[in-house]
């Protein structure tokens, strides 16, 4: 959930949240993620018709979806998408494509599966407790503040190619919790329904992209909560390391700083992300789509399919022409200079 602005003082003295009444019941206010009682039934705000409802409805469990990847028929090249473009900046390879000038209302099948396609590097992954978390994922911002509300994406390609190959055989076997029980202990803290029993999923550490059949780092801070069949201190260093290196290790980071009607498009499936809570009083207001993605698949269950998975900067540097001694291992550490 994106954090809310609040344009009153929703904290005590002490720095506890606040309570207001509505219809005689006590709501706990949380600045970051809560409206102030004053903005309920505002109709001066132009965009009021977009903000967020909570009706009081209960929905069934979610039962499994079959879902095909659009990515899989698209042209990896892009060049339908990229040919439509007023400007196409390639960044990195590990980052990926900057286009310009792109309207997503008018684009062709084509186009449309070769946005699925997705290589982009872009800190927590968008309800990844479901039993098919969400694929690629859009966000445009129709209000945004003067400064701040930055949003930064962390490669989950990027941190498994950064292990060794041993450490990367050992996580490739490891399978964790994802959890929905404090978003839904938030959501009824806050005075709301919760409109369906909060559940916990069990994902491989390592996931397979169906389309480019990399190898993905799958946890992040927000829902992952323990990783299943080893001792409770091997599983909390293991899941701290992968947390402090998707929040704190730039070289997997981009950051996108969001102007009106800027459109961010993501792989949830192989990237965190995390925005800025830095632009307080002002207003950072966007829509979001999250299509279902498919069960996550690990390593193994993807290689009995007579597949290989790949490791993402292995083969980056094959694709362009960067050829390796067989010795050479990635997650080796060398010395690195000062960097300004």
């Amino acid at each position: 959930m994106a954090p809310v602005a609040t344009t009153e003082q929703t904290l005590q003295s002490n720095g506890t949240p606040k309570k207001a009444v509505s219809n005689g019941i006590a709501k706990v206010f949380n600045p970051f993620y809560s409206p102030p009682a004053s903005d309920e039934n505002d109709g001066t705000y132009k965009f009021a018709h977009y903000k967020p409802s909570f009706p009081d409805i209960v929905w069934a469990p979610l039962e499994e979806q079959e879902v095909t990847d659009r990515g899989l028929s698209a042209d990896p090249e892009k060049n339908a998408l990229f040919s439509a473009a007023t400007k196409v900046q390639h960044l990195t390879p590990a980052i990926g494509t900057e286009i310009t000038g792109i309207d997503l209302r008018q684009l062709s099948p084509q186009q449309k599966d070769e946005f699925a396609f997705s290589k982009i590097e872009l800190w927590h992954s968008d309800v990844s407790y479901e039993l098919q978390p969400p694929s690629t994922t859009s966000l445009k911002l129709i209000e945004g503040p003067p400064y701040g509300g930055d949003t930064l994406w962390s490669s989950g390609y990027a941190l498994f190619s950064s292990f060794s190959p041993q450490f990367q055989k050992y996580l490739e076997s490891l399978y964790a919790v994802h959890s929905a029980v404090a978003q839904a202990d938030g959501a009824r803290a806050a005075g709301h329904t919760v409109r369906r029993e909060a559940i916990e999923s069990i994902h491989p550490v390592v996931r397979v992209h169906p389309a480019t059949g990399w190898k993905s780092v799958y946890v992040n801070p927000g829902f992952t909560r323990r990783i299943v069949g080893v001792p409770k201190a091997e599983s909390d260093a293991v899941l701290n390391l992968l947390f402090h290196q998707i929040s704190d290790n730039p070289d997997f980071q981009v950051r996108f700083h969001w102007e009106p009607n800027s459109v961010a498009i993501w792989d949830n499936r192989v990237t965190t992300h995390s925005a800025t809570f830095d632009f307080y009083p002002h207003t950072r207001h966007a829509l979001r789509a999250t299509p279902h993605g498919e069960k996550p698949t690990s390593v193994e269950e993807y290689e009995r399919h007579g597949k290989v998975a790949k490791d993402r900067q292995l083969d980056i540097w094959k694709q362009t022409g960067i050829s390796l001694p067989e010795s050479a291992q990635l997650g080796k550490s060398t010395p690195r200079g000062y960097n300004d």
